[in-house]
């Protein structure tokens, strides 16, 4: 796969050049020469990066320690949109390649890293968003498995582990699926009705909790008597 940087760029200088004209009419003032050039090319090991995952399968993010650059105005909405200066990514490929030079490091914070520079990305939710679920096998031998809108696919197993958050406002669950090395999908709601109707009720440490089987591990989301089912 091959991106040509040329797309982002054209679009920065677009979005630079719009935000520009429209701080000189309220203010002015123009913008920083520093603003614009980020905003033309904020990125300038991507191709470097590019190479390494063509060669190797993902880029090795992990081995690059580059100095940080600051934020480059990049943010993933919390329906896995992607987002360059407020203005939403449309080229799929673009977004995938971003993705695969995504890191989170033990700061808790995200980043898009090459050889030569790390720059930070806002995250409003998790990074990926599961948008598909299939099932393999019955009982406590099946297996589930994720397509993220970025196309990684992932199985539900101790080195993927499901784990459920209670949403805030509204106390329904949400789940996360980890994708690698700290980068976890939210379960979108339609496959999270699909994961549901997967699930059944086993007796966890005394206590009969609703969960759902994968990998030959029982992953639980409630206590069965809380949302009054009981285990057949």
């Amino acid at each position: 796969m091959t991106i040509h940087w040329k797309v982002l760029a054209d679009h920065g200088r677009f979005e630079a050049s719009r935000q520009q004209r429209a701080q000189v009419a309220m203010t002015g003032k123009s913008t920083s020469a520093d603003a614009a050039r980020d905003a033309a090319n904020p990125l300038r090991g991507l191709k470097q990066a590019e190479k390494a995952g063509s060669e190797q399968g993902l880029p090795p993010v992990h081995l690059w320690n580059p100095p940080f650059c600051g934020d480059i105005g990049m943010r993933i909405a919390a329906d896995g949109t992607w987002y360059y200066m407020n203005s939403p990514i449309g080229r799929k490929p673009l977004v995938r390649l971003f993705s695969t030079i995504l890191r989170r490091d033990g700061d808790a914070k995200y980043y898009l890293v090459t050889p030569v520079e790390k720059c930070g990305v806002e995250v409003e939710d998790a990074p990926f968003l599961a948008i598909e679920m299939t099932i393999e096998g019955e009982g406590s031998e099946q297996r589930l498995r994720f397509r993220t809108n970025v196309d990684d696919e992932v199985t539900i197993d101790k080195d993927h582990p499901l784990r459920f958050e209670t949403e805030e406002g509204t106390d329904g669950l949400k789940p996360y699926v980890l994708v690698r090395a700290r980068l976890e999908a939210l379960v979108n709601r339609p496959i999270f009705y699909d994961l549901v109707a997967a699930g059944t009720v086993e007796r966890v440490d005394g206590e009969e909790w609703f969960g759902v089987w994968s990998s030959g591990d029982f992953w639980p989301m409630a206590r069965a008597a809380e949302i009054g089912l009981r285990r057949q």
